[in-house]
């Protein structure tokens, strides 16, 4: 299959020279990968080490350098001969990484029913009462809710459950994106999320676990249902495993 062109540019700025240059260049290109609406190109997304080098005004040493990390840590993959690409999920590996999450996030429920202090617990309520119409404010709404999920996790207490589900969030930002506009989930979201917080506040650990899986993995149930976007032909051109689950 030969490159759909032209295709979308990361945006990136020019790195300070005085910092390890393969680290920055890595947080860089990964950043940048993370704000894109990888799912809205029908393409493949290509990266143009060359065009990289401009944007970051560095050599293409260290461009190389954090593309290998980069592989080895899912977010793009090198194809022989064609060049590097941003990997896109394909709708099985994003029902796996929710049903990680929903077990991982509804222990962290269950732990925090103990652990979250009243503070915590406050913060936690300002994010599900989302003052804007969600359905109106997609974009906002989508971030408000990772953080949501991301605090819930945090007053698990466990920093192991942090940093493997901060691995998956990193891939399903781009998801939520598309998700949270399809059936109505944005608005059903808000009051899941108020129940979420009910349980919690009540130190309601049992409920708070069932409630925090249920909703995750109802994400799972819609993803099967409206997810062939992610299975698009032009994800499927010999398309290897990527290395490592980020």
């Amino acid at each position: 299959m030969q490159d759909v062109t032209p295709f979308p540019r990361l945006k990136v700025e020019p790195l300070d020279v005085n910092v390890g240059l393969r680290r920055l260049a890595c947080d860089a290109i990964k950043r940048a990968i993370m704000e894109m609406d990888i799912y809205g190109h029908t393409g493949e997304i290509r990266l143009d080490e060359r065009q990289l080098s401009q944007d970051l005004g560095v050599s293409r040493t260290p461009i190389r350098e954090a593309m290998t990390v980069l592989e080895q840590e899912g977010f793009v993959r090198s194809v022989p001969r064609r060049g590097i690409y941003v990997v896109r999920k394909t709708k099985r590996e994003v029902i796996e990484m929710i049903t990680v999450w929903a077990a991982i996030e509804s222990l962290a429920a269950r732990l925090a029913t103990a652990r979250a202090s009243a503070a915590e617990l406050q913060s936690l309520r300002a994010l599900a009462e989302f003052k804007d119409d969600p359905a109106t404010h997609i974009t906002e709404y989508s971030q408000t809710n990772m953080t949501f999920h991301r605090a819930i996790i945090a007053m698990g207490g466990c920093e192991l459950m942090t940093g493997l589900t901060d691995n998956l969030f990193i891939h399903m930002r781009a998801i939520r994106a598309v998700t949270m506009s399809q059936d109505n989930r944005a608005t059903r979201s808000v009051v899941d999320h108020l129940n979420i917080v009910e349980a919690l506040e009540a130190r309601d650990a049992d409920a708070a676990e069932r409630l925090v899986r249920e909703h995750t993995l109802g994400l799972a149930r819609h993803v099967e249902k409206h997810g062939d976007f992610l299975d698009d032909p032009p994800n499927k051109s010999a398309q290897p495993a990527a290395r490592g689950v980020a």
